[in-house]
């Protein structure tokens, strides 16, 4: 055995062993339905890939495995580590490549083929490709899906005939069908007949997982020197904010009763994680600008508006920088926008003030945040992706300043938007995007000065040449 690395403290009772218990229980699960509310980054995905092998390589295996990935991108990495599994098993296996599944839809996967005849067919999101195949099923990240419920009813007639389906995910809101699923174990009975699972980071480290990160990683990597408190520690200081901590590592939902926004409606926006977002097409470009200097950030928001969709094309973010060096990367955006819609709030005023001297008034508008705006603000947020009229980044920094913002009557029956102030801004991003779909909303038109005659007086030369008819 070689020398062991890093300052972990739990070493798995077989140090050399290929999979933690958490991993093995998964394996060995041979449950109809399963499913895994874990903590990110932890091996789950992987163990699953060597799962699929065993079943998929058996002599005598009688059915496919599909697999559903959030997107492409994950799709791939599914199946390359499938390949990895192959190659280390010694298992025969072809990669096959992309190959359509489903020519209505035109959905395609990425397929590897086993000596028994059969294949793991590995697929992004598009839940109407599981519909009519047989075998088992994969749902990976399945809380992540567009249409988490969607995919689950086509899915599920697949196993009829044989096979299992699992779930693999971290959480993403309360009101997500996968809590749902989770709850109806927990609380109330549990009438699928559901197996659960449940891994957070704490879990992890305590059954070595800290261990096993360190034996992988470079002698020179910052996180050999830590150990479990530490690591945890540091995972979580890396978090956009402490509710992305407990939902992505720590298996505790975000309460979707609380946020402005909930988690499904947002991700129903966000374009895929591989996604070349920022490519324009040719639209008219809208500029939204919250303003910050040293606790918040400056946000630039711009999106192209092409019919009645927005999407978004960049997405700046400024902080601890003078108005020259900030005016220096946000003006050439100016310059492409057909309207800019700035805060006009504090420091903003200025800010306004400069821009519609440079750019002209009827492209530039202010709105200072009074409360009465901020709800103008807001609500098209909610409408566009309600819609689907709106396109964002995947993004964790853009999801958690989403959340942030709560809605709140006061005791008069007044609405309040509020955003708790974090080391990152303050909802900024939020408001950034609700400047630009404001600015996307109203005409861009410059408004000529025109004279008009006094009434009951005819138009004549002196009108044209210099004459002053309303004396």
């Amino acid at each position: 055995m070689s020398k062991l690395k890093g300052r972990a403290k739990c070493i798995p009772a077989n140090p050399e062993g290929i999979f933690l218990p958490y991993q093995s229980a998964w394996i060995k699960d041979n449950a109809r339905l399963k499913l895994m509310e874990k903590s990110r980054q932890i091996g789950l995905s992987w163990s699953s890939a060597y799962a699929c092998n065993e079943r998929t390589a058996a002599q005598g295996a009688k059915r496919d495995q599909w697999v559903s990935s959030r997107d492409d991108l994950q799709a791939r990495l599914f199946i390359e580590d499938c390949k990895m599994w192959a190659d280390i098993m010694g298992m025969a296996a072809q990669d096959l490549g992309e190959i359509v599944v489903d020519k209505n839809s035109r959905a395609s996967a990425y397929v590897l083929e086993f000596s028994s005849g059969r294949r793991i067919h590995s697929m992004s999101s598009n839940p109407d490709a599981q519909a009519g195949k047989r075998g088992g099923r994969v749902l990976d990240e399945f809380a992540l899906h567009p249409d988490p419920r969607k995919l689950w009813s086509i899915a599920y007639p697949g196993i009829t005939w044989g096979g299992s389906m699992e779930l693999i995910s971290t959480h993403r809101g309360s009101h997500n069908f996968f809590n749902e699923l989770v709850r109806e174990v927990r609380e109330h009975g549990n009438p699928k007949n559901i197996s659960l699972h449940r891994v957070t980071l704490q879990d992890a480290l305590d059954q070595g997982f800290l261990f096993k990160l360190q034996q992988m990683l470079p002698a020179d990597d910052e996180r050999q020197d830590m150990d479990e408190a530490e690591y945890f520690d540091f995972v979580r200081a890396g978090c956009a904010d402490e509710e992305s901590f407990q939902q992505e590592y720590m298996c505790n939902p975000a309460d979707d009763d609380v946020a402005f926004l909930e988690y499904d409606l947002i991700a129903s926006a966000e374009y895929p994680a591989d996604a070349n977002w920022q490519q324009q097409e040719g639209g008219r470009l809208f500029a939204g600008v919250d303003i910050g200097r040293k606790k918040d950030l400056t946000v630039l928001w711009v999106v192209e508006k092409l019919g009645d969709v927005l999407y978004t094309r960049h997405v700046e973010c400024l902080q601890n920088m003078r108005k020259s060096e900030q005016e220096a990367i946000l003006w050439p955006w100016f310059e492409r926008c057909d309207r800019i819609c700035i805060d006009n709030t504090g420091l903003g005023v200025g800010w306004v003030d400069d821009a519609q001297d440079r750019f002209g008034s009827y492209r530039v508008e202010g709105v200072t945040f009074t409360a009465p705006a901020k709800e103008q603000l807001a609500y098209p947020i909610r409408s566009a992706m309600e819609d689907r009229r709106l396109r964002i980044p995947h993004d964790p920094a853009i999801r958690a300043d989403l959340r942030q913002v709560t809605k709140q009557v006061t005791m008069a029956g007044n609405v309040r938007f509020t955003a708790e102030r974090t080391p990152d801004g303050h909802a900024d991003r939020f408001w950034g995007l609700g400047l630009a779909i404001h600015a996307a909303s109203a005409p861009v038109t410059e408004i000529d000065f025109i004279r008009v005659p006094r009434a009951g007086r005819a138009q004549d030369d002196d009108d044209i040449t210099g004459g002053n008819p309303w004396r």
